[in-house]
């Protein structure tokens, strides 16, 4: 039995995301991985069963470090306002310094894989968001909607930015960022 080796495995992760943002889910091929990653096609094998379950694994690992990077700096005593501005911050930075990442969900989530995969469950990792709209709206600091339209205020409207600063329709500023954080919480805020 063949041991797994952690810069393989990395190895093979970013082999897989550069060519997945490169030429598509329907152009990738497990040769192509293993000659971006300088392994041979077998060594694929050793970590993942087939192709669909190393995207799928590989799925549920960026948006695991997504939501860490969300989350961070926020606990229970954050203030609601401050903890939302934090998550925008947060998800923005994780944008922009991780690009191939935010590329690669962006594909995987407007792909029938998603389904496919039954990666539904990865919502779970944000469950720290779930309960800071759920303390908002308890102190009545949030419209009281459904907490998946809340986050949407969070999430799309700074996802929507991060594309425009990598495709160079934009140049990410303080003072853009602040607008799109305040328009949007003009939009949750009760």
């Amino acid at each position: 039995m063949r041991h797994k080796d952690d810069n393989k495995n990395e190895a093979i992760t970013q082999a897989t995301i550069e060519l997945l943002n490169e030429v598509g889910f329907s152009e990738i091929s497990m040769s192509k991985i293993a000659k971006r990653a300088k392994v041979s096609a077998a060594t694929i094998y050793v970590y993942f069963e087939n192709k669909e379950d190393m995207l799928g694994k590989m799925y549920l690992n960026v948006k695991e470090k997504l939501s860490q990077r969300m989350s961070h700096g926020i606990n229970e005593s954050t203030p609601v306002k401050l903890a939302f501005e934090l998550i925008m911050r947060n998800l923005m930075a994780f944008n922009l310094d991780n690009k191939a990442y935010f590329m690669f969900l962006e594909q995987f989530s407007t792909s029938p894989l998603i389904d496919k995969l039954q990666l539904g469950g990865s919502v779970s990792l944000f469950n720290p968001l779930f309960e800071l709209v759920e303390k908002g709206r308890t102190e009545k600091i949030l419209k009281p909607v459904n907490t998946l339209f809340i986050l949407s205020f969070c999430y799309f409207p700074i996802t929507q930015l991060a594309k425009a600063c990598i495709n160079g329709q934009l140049e990410i500023n303080e003072k853009y960022l602040n607008e799109v954080i305040q328009m949007s919480w003009d939009a949750v805020k009760a």
